[in-house]
This record gives structure tokens, sequence and C-alpha cells, in this order.
């Protein structure tokens, strides 16, 4: 071990860490920093605490820890041990303990001070997940409040340093050498007319024929894994044997993919990007990577995450290749052309930027904080997701309208599991003990859910080794009784945005959050009337998402038992026959209407939010926008693309629709008709959502005419996407040497030159070269069509004019 390149720079780490609270290190594939370095650390006895190893994979955590605990001639769980979701092997002689990302944000959680902690070593900070992003900055948050003396090693083999060196200034760079042997890496793009998996399996028999050795396949998802793997079982040779690897596999499994095969075969792993750090996977010779990975993609309108399938990052094909060269001189294929490889981004953007920051939140509020900005991000949330995340957790009971958690979310907070699981389990534990069982096999279920059925009857009653081992972890040891007919209300607490009406009885059905989703129509469920259906899956190519896991539900027995759910809700619509206006009580879920009765004789305020109602249906449209202030809703788009630090408000049309209750409702007053609602003044309403000192800086930044020399006041017409434009006889610009601009000056306004009979000669966004150049064109041509107006030889140089003025 002592071979290994890390230890020609252990001193330098040893005396970094001594001298700095952060030190980076830069080590690449097979130098030995997930295995030699810990271990050396702990011999060092530089701390008197623990070290805590971050491993972002459950695999390589378990891997990691055997390996190391191997080295000291003992079992896991004495000097070296290690923690992940559902399994511990840790006691009061652990030293050093190899943990998963979760595992260390509830550590922090649990002990703010990480008492008994000296040193915390980010492994593979490349992959930049959420969970490690968040560890680093609550890490940071306790060096600079807590502890003086914790220490934070962050290691990778690819690492974006530039935005590191502005989050830790002071943090030490450390470059170890690798240990990889020479990978020779071919570029062999496939068909994109046939079938990806086939054409994946046609190269992959190619590299078999050709080379000896075992291989790895990397594919984006477990489906074309399954796919290629049973592509290949029926060509390859009986000394080859196929292994996937993916995360939703048992640790079991996934062992079995990485230990040795016995002596005359030759393995295939066919693995996610599982496989593309920690690992290192017995007697891998050949890489074939298919440069596709599959990212979650939060869409934070639907409250939807996709699945969606893209190109790699230059750096995970850099490590792609590595894996071959860890024993011996490999090679790589990668199946796309080396010109497009080339063009690929460096490093694939960070999880905490597309990702659905429910959990996140949560966290951040049972850390004690309540602004994003209290704690130091690599890169910062954005903000619609983190307005989403705070409407799910008001949605679940977690926080209240003042932003702070209520007593039922620092209970959600304490499961260590997502917020919707964690309203699930409160709730769960406050009915009984048969409640929290039937809730930990539910959640169990949910979080490990299996493939290929619809309806939660397939589900429940399978066997499944992972399910029943997180069922006792979540039950923490109490005895109850198992309760199927239970599952739907625990699934309205928790996904109470998923109740589904049925469309079409074709298996489209309608979420209360107003989303389209859709399942086969011979399935089962597609004639309910109303299911609730908690796993969803956006396709890119279809509007509607689709509904991977569903119960059909009684939706009068869940308004019963959750009147909170229940909205009640005045609409109103004309009745042509009628010639009249009627209105309706309804009860809602969310978007979708229960039942309703007309009101025969509504009262002021029925007939009031009702109106508003109408309003939301119809749109501002309906109230009759003048072009003013359609105009104003582009310009405050434009403000906040083109002056952000103005900071005003971007309000549109959709967000007025939304607060109508809060600014429309108070100037109703005795209105209560559509005809007398369509006759108020709603363009100085709208406008006035502005403060007075905002409108005015509107207008200053863009200005609603542009004044002529000649005192004319000449309309700016502006578009969101085109430049602003003017249109304005050529005669009133004369004398004017540049164009106009709006936004500070950092937005040219074209103009749209006219003749004296206002018909369009010429449009340009830079006066002065039009004056210089096709003006002479223009000249000659305007003087034989208007003798009668002036058409001077130096128009930069004379005086404007609106009048008819005799050349001469």
């Amino acid at each position: 071990m002592h071979l290994l390149p890390i230890f020609d720079v252990t001193e330098n780490i040893v005396t970094a860490l001594k001298q700095s609270l952060q030190v980076l290190l830069y080590a690449p594939t097979g130098a030995g920093k997930s295995t030699a370095l810990p271990l050396y650390l702990l011999q060092q006895r530089l701390f008197d605490g623990k070290i805590i190893l971050l491993e972002p994979r459950r695999i390589a955590a378990k891997s990691i820890a055997h390996y190391l605990a191997k080295q000291l001639n003992e079992e896991v769980g004495n000097t070296i041990g290690y923690r992940m979701k559902a399994e511990s092997r840790v006691s009061k002689h652990t030293r050093l303990e190899v943990v998963t990302e979760g595992v260390l944000t509830r550590m922090l959680q649990d002990s703010p001070e990480l008492t008994g902690v000296s040193l915390v070593i980010l492994d593979e900070f490349h992959e930049r997940s959420l969970q490690a992003d968040f560890a680093l900055a609550l890490l940071l948050d306790v060096q600079s409040a807590l502890r003086d003396d914790l220490r934070i090693l962050i290691m990778s083999a690819t690492l974006d340093y530039q935005k590191l060196n502005t989050l830790l200034p002071n943090a030490p760079i450390i470059s170890a050498q690798g240990r990889s042997f020479p990978v020779e890496r071919h570029y062999y793009p496939i068909s994109s007319h046939q079938p990806f998996e086939q054409e994946v399996a046609l190269m992959a028999l190619r590299l078999l024929k050709q080379e000896t050795g075992s291989m790895l396949i990397f594919l984006p998802g477990s489906g074309e894994i399954e796919r290629v793997t049973a592509l290949l079982k029926t060509q390859v040779t009986n000394d080859t044997l196929l292994f996937p690897l993916y995360g939703a596999l048992s640790l079991e499994v996934q062992q079995k993919a990485i230990e040795p095969v016995k002596q005359g075969f030759r393995k295939v792993v066919i693995a996610t990007n599982i496989a593309e750090t920690s690992l290192t996977i017995e007697g891998i010779r050949l890489v074939l990577d298919s440069t596709v990975e599959k990212r979650a993609q939060f869409d934070v309108k639907s409250g939807i995450t996709t699945l969606t399938r893209q190109r790699i990052s230059q750096s995970s094909q850099t490590q792609r290749a590595g894996r071959a060269g860890r024993l011996e001189a490999g090679i790589c294929w990668h199946l796309i052309s080396q010109e497009q490889a080339q063009r690929l981004c460096v490093y694939q953007p960070p999880e905490i930027l597309n990702t659905d920051l429910c959990t996140l939140w949560l966290s951040i509020l049972q850390w004690g904080c309540r602004d994003i900005n209290q704690l130091l991000w690599l890169d910062k949330p954005t903000i619609p997701a983190l307005n989403a995340a705070k409407t799910l957790l008001v949605r679940l009971g977690a926080i209240d309208s003042d932003g702070g958690l209520t007593s039922r979310g620092t209970r959600m907070a304490l499961w260590g599991v997502e917020p919707r699981l964690a309203a699930i389990l409160d709730y769960a534990s406050q009915q009984s003990d048969d409640h929290l069982v039937t809730a930990a096999r539910l959640c169990a279920i949910l979080e490990a859910p299996p493939r290929g059925h619809v309806h939660f009857n397939a589900v429940v009653s399978q066997k499944n080794i992972e399910w029943s081992r997180r069922e006792k972890q979540l039950t923490k040891g109490i005895k109850g009784t198992f309760r199927h007919e239970l599952f739907a209300n625990l699934l309205a607490v928790g996904f109470p945005d998923r109740i589904a009406k049925n469309r079409d009885n074709q298996g489209r059905f309608q979420l209360a959050n107003g989303q389209g989703v859709m399942m086969d129509n011979n399935e089962m469920l597609s004639n309910e009337p109303w299911i609730i259906a908690p796993l969803l899956l956006q396709n890119a190519h279809y509007a509607d998402s689709r509904i991977l896991l569903a119960l059909p539900i009684d939706i009068n027995e869940i308004a019963r038992k959750f009147p909170e759910l229940i909205q009640q809700d005045t609409r109103v619509e004309w009745d042509g026959k009628r010639g009249a206006l009627i209105a309706w009580q309804q009860r809602l879920i969310g978007k979708l209407k229960l039942d309703q009765i007309e009101l025969e004789k509504p009262n002021k305020q029925q007939m009031q939010y009702a109106l508003l109602n109408w309003v939301r249906d119809n749109g501002l449209a309906s109230l009759s926008l003048n072009e003013e202030t359609l105009q104003w809703f582009i310009r405050l788009e434009l403000a906040s693309k083109w002056c952000p630090d103005a900071n005003l408000p971007l309000l549109q049309e959709a967000d007025l629709l939304e607060t109508l209750q809060q600014w429309l409702l108070p100037e109703l007053g005795d209105i209560q008709s559509l005809k007398a609602l369509q006759q108020i003044d709603i363009n100085m309403m709208i406008k006035n959502q502005l403060t007075w000192s905002e409108n005015q800086l509107l207008d200053k930044l863009f200005p609603t005419h542009y004044l002529a020399p000649t005192g004319s006041k000449v309309a700016i017409k502006y578009d969101r996407e085109l430049p602003p434009i003017i249109a304005i006889r050529i005669q009133e610009v004369y004398g004017e040497k540049q164009s106009p601009v709006v936004a500070n000056g950092l937005l040219p306004v074209v103009m749209e030159l006219l003749s004296p009979a206002l018909r369009p000669i010429q449009k340009t966004a830079s006066l002065a070269t039009f004056w210089q150049g096709s003006y002479k064109e223009v000249q000659k041509e305007m003087k034989g069509r208007y003798p009668k107006h002036l058409w001077p030889d130096s128009p930069e140089n004379t005086a404007p004019t609106r009048r008819v003025k005799k050349w001469s």
C-alpha cells in the first residue's frame, strides 16, 4: 500500500491539516485517496477525535470500510465502522467511520458541534450531490460558530477549483499523482437510427471478441441495463458472466458485481454511473462507455422530478475511462465521435440547481436558519425551487405562515426521510402502532419501489429483504399489525397534491395540483373515479406524466377524514339561455371538483368571490386591459432582465391572477355584477401594484415615450424578445447624433424612420451610422418623391422640423 502515489504528498497533507481548517486534495484515479489516506491519517494520531469519511454511495462506503478493516486484520465495527440508511456497524472502539451523505447530515443535526469528531473527509466531491453541498455548508457553519478545531478535507479526482477557491480562499490545494495504467481511448459513434441497446450490445460483443479481460459497460439506467443484459445473454460464451450494477439493487447483489470471479472466467459488469468512482471492480480491463446518463430535473411548476437522458461531461468520460486502468493497461471505447465528445461540458451542473429542495429546506429550518444566505454555498439554491419547497412544506403542515417549523415539522425533521414520507410517519405515530407499522411498510416501498406494477395491491404482498430491514428500522421495535386498508389515508397525508380524478376512463387523470397524469388504458386502475398516485415519472415526449404506482381511494372518506384538504369555493359562469350569471358553491380538493350546488341568492361576499374566480378563469384581458398596461408588464420583465440591481418586482399576469383576493377584492366595493366589474379601471389598479417610487424608477429605466428634438412625444413599443422601437418622421430627428437608449444606456432603441406620408423608409439602431451611410440613398429617393420637404446633406447638423420647408 505504501507504494501508492498518495504517500508522496501525505506529509504535505498532514502539515496543511495542522495549519488550516479546510484543505483541498486533488488525487486522480488510483492514487489511494479513498483507502490509503484515511487509514494513514488515523494511524498518525493527529487528532484526539474520530475521522468521518463521507462516501456518496452505499456500496462504496461498505466496500471501503471492509477494505480498511482488513488492512488492520479486524472485523468491521471495531476500529473501522460504517453507517448508512438501514444499516450500521460501529462500536465504542470505532475511530474511523465511513458514512453516506444523509447520515452525515443527521449526525450534524443531532450534534451540531460534532462532539468527538476531529476531521471530516468529503470524498468524490466533484459529483456535487445536493447532500454533499449541504454537508459542506453545515460544516463551514460549525467551524465559524462552534468548532475552531474541526478540520475539513475535500477530496476529488476532478475538481472545479475556481468555485472552491472563491468559497475557501485560504484553503491550501494539494495535488497527488494518480496510479493508473495506460488506457487507450477510442471514439466510435453509434447509429441513432437503430435501437440504442442493440447498438451497445453489438459494440460490447465486438470489444469482447477483440480483447481479453473483463469489461465494464456504462449505461444510463436500470431499464437499459436489463435490456442490454438480455441481448448479451444469448451471445456471450459460457465463460463470460454478466452482472448488473445500479443503485436500486440490494447491497448483496451489488457486492457480487465488484468481487473477483473464479479463475478461467471473465465478467461483464453492466452499470450506471454508480461505478464511475470509488469502486475498484476486480479484473476490469475493458470499458464500454455509452457516454449517456440519466439526470434528475425538478419541474417547479408540476412538482415532478424528470429523469432526463443526456450526455455526460468531459470529466465523467475521464473517470469512466480510468476504470480500465486500475489494475493493468486497458482499453476504453466511447460511443460518441471525438469531435462531439470535446464539445461536451467540462463538469455536470451541481444537483442543487435542478432538484427538489423540500428536504433541504426542512433541514435548513431544523438547523435554525430561515434565510438561505445565512449559510455559505458553492452554488446557491434557486429562488423558484425554494418557493416550491416552502409551498409543499406548508401543505404538509411542516411550516407555518411565518415560515418557521411547526411542532409537526420539528418531529418530521427527526425521521431522517424525505418530507412527504416524514409527514406520513409522523401522522401514523400519532394514531396507533398499527398505523406506524403500516406506514413503515409504505415508506419502505416508496423508497425502493418495484417495477412493473402500477397497483399497490400487486406490490404490498411481495417479499423484499430491503423493505423488511427498512420497516424494522422505522418502527424502532414497535409491534403492530400491518393493515392495508390504511394505505389511502396515509398517502393522503404525504401526497395530498397527488390525489387524482379520472378524466376519460382511458387512463388519463388530473392531479389536485392541476397537472395531467396517465397510465395505460388496460391497467386495472384506469376506470377508477379517484386514485392517489405517489410515484410519477415525467416523460419529455408527453404532456402528461406517467403513473408508476397508485391506489384507488374513496374520495368521500378522504374528505371526511381530512377536512383541511377541502376548500369551499364560489364559482360564477354566464348562462346564455338565462342571460344571467349563475353562482355555484363548490367543494374542491386543490383544483379538483368534488361536487357543487347552485346558489339561488348568493350574498355579496359569495358573489364577489365568484367574480374573482371568473376573472381567474377568463384572464385579465376580460377586464379590458389597454395597450399601456400590456406594455407595463413587458417593461417590468425587461427591467428584471437588464437592470436586476434595480430590484423592481417582476409581476406578470399569472402572478396577479393568483393574488386577486389581495389586490382586487378590496377595490370591488358594492360591485356584484359582471357588467359593473368590466367597467372598473383595472389598468390603474394593476399599475398601483408598484409603489409610486417603483413606477417612477420603471419610467426612468424604460420610459414609455421618446421626446423628439421637435418636442413631439413618440411612444416606445417594447417587446419581450425584440429591441424596443419607435416610429417617427425622419425630419423630426435631424440634429440627433445618436439613437436613444434605455435601461441605463444598455439597450439601444430601434428607430423606424418615416417619410412625410408616414411610410417606413428605414430602421436603424444606430442613427450615427445611418447618417453616414445609407441616408445618402434615402435622400436621393425622397427628394424626388417629396420635394417640398427638407432633405439636407448633413442631417446630423440640421435643425429638426415638423413643417414643410421648400428645399433651396
